[in-house]
């Protein structure tokens, strides 16, 4: 797939005429950032920078410096593609781009660092929490009590209060029992 990406663009480049591209003048910056590496397009925010992006697949620079045995692959690519190996078509790619598409896309793992960062803030949390509770906060009233819940709810019966919607109005009186 790479090798196709390649041939496909470099087609697609050849048959753009000259004065249709665009390169922005390099400022003074830019050449010892790049080095002697080319620039080929317009890049990624008109920047002559490199990134591998699967939504914006080909960089303003290629990946490597231009060698001796790269400078003779371009000049064979420009022939025909079928008399290329496949170890000169790889050795092409990996001259223009660091990474292939699986490469970079490919899954880190990263998650399993954040799921054990989340777990280890989350113990340690319930540790503050436990902590808390034992030694610094003082203990519940005693109206937290079961008993004393039971004799509050109780009072609220007894008092009819919310009689329309509330525990009251499922109370019967007579019977001194919920209504059934």
């Amino acid at each position: 797939m790479a090798s196709s990406l390649i041939a496909l663009t470099s087609r697609v480049i050849r048959h753009i005429p000259k004065k249709h591209i665009h390169i922005a003048p390099m400022s003074s910056y830019v050449r010892p950032l790049i080095g002697k590496r080319e620039i080929v397009g317009f890049g990624f925010n008109g920047e002559p920078n490199y990134v591998d992006r699967s939504d914006f697949p080909l960089p303003a620079i290629r990946w490597q410096e231009p060698s001796p045995d790269i400078q003779a692959l371009r000049e064979k690519e420009k022939g025909d593609w079928s008399k290329l190996s496949i170890e000169e078509k790889k050795a092409l790619y990996r001259a223009s781009f660091c990474q292939t598409f699986a490469e970079f896309k490919a899954p880190t793992g990263e998650w399993k660092s954040v799921i054990g960062l989340g777990l280890l803030i989350l113990s340690s949390a319930l540790w503050v929490f436990y902590f808390l509770k034992a030694f610094v906060y003082s203990p519940l009233p005693i109206t937290f009590d079961k008993e004393h819940r039971e004799g509050q709810f109780r009072r609220i019966i007894d008092l009819q209060v919310n009689p329309v919607q509330g525990a009251a109005s499922k109370w019967d009186y007579e019977k001194d029992d919920w209504k059934k």
